[in-house]
């Protein structure tokens, strides 16, 4: 759920794609306690500057289904959100490569808050929040713990990397 200044409820996403894990040693199954969304969700956010971003939410799991962030950019988004609690395993293995390919697929900026650490029942996520560039550079990242990345977003960075390679 995304929440205005004054409170009020702006846009709400329900996660599309369960996790389901299974490697002998840990399994998951989201689909055991959560019932999936169907419907993305874009959101408008005027800035300081007068600028109207478009952001498109997803959540964790969503980030393997690229068709999903293609729709979003397809819908005028120029941000995507990606919180998430990866696996330790998945994570290192995977987060940041999806993260920088769902930016550069879609030349749009990638904000990813991440859980990391040991829970209460030994299992460990991969932490490593990130903020990614259209062009894929990681701009700013938490490895580990507890803490904020504050990184500003520039329109420009958008238009001068759709105009240098025009793929959308």
């Amino acid at each position: 759920m995304v929440f205005s200044p004054e409170g009020d409820c702006v846009a709400r996403y329900d996660k599309i794609h369960l996790f389901r894990f299974d490697n002998g040693q840990e399994a998951f199954d989201e689909s055991r306690v959560l019932q999936r969304g169907s419907q993305p969700q874009v959101f408008e956010l005027a800035s300081r500057d007068g600028h109207t971003w478009r952001i498109g939410l997803s959540i964790c799991y969503d980030l393997r289904f690229p068709e999903l962030y293609r729709l979003y950019a397809a819908q005028g988004a120029d941000v995507l959100l990606v919180p998430s609690a990866f696996t330790y395993i998945t994570g290192q293995a995977h987060w940041e490569v999806l993260l920088r390919a769902r930016a550069i697929e879609n030349q749009v900026f990638v904000m990813a808050a991440a859980q990391g650490g040991v829970h209460e029942n030994g299992r460990r996520t991969w932490g490593h929040t990130l903020v990614c560039s259209p062009w894929g550079e990681v701009m700013g990242q938490l490895p580990q713990g507890s803490g904020v990345v504050l990184q500003d977003l520039a329109w420009d960075q958008i238009t001068a990397c759709r105009t240098k390679l025009p793929a959308l």
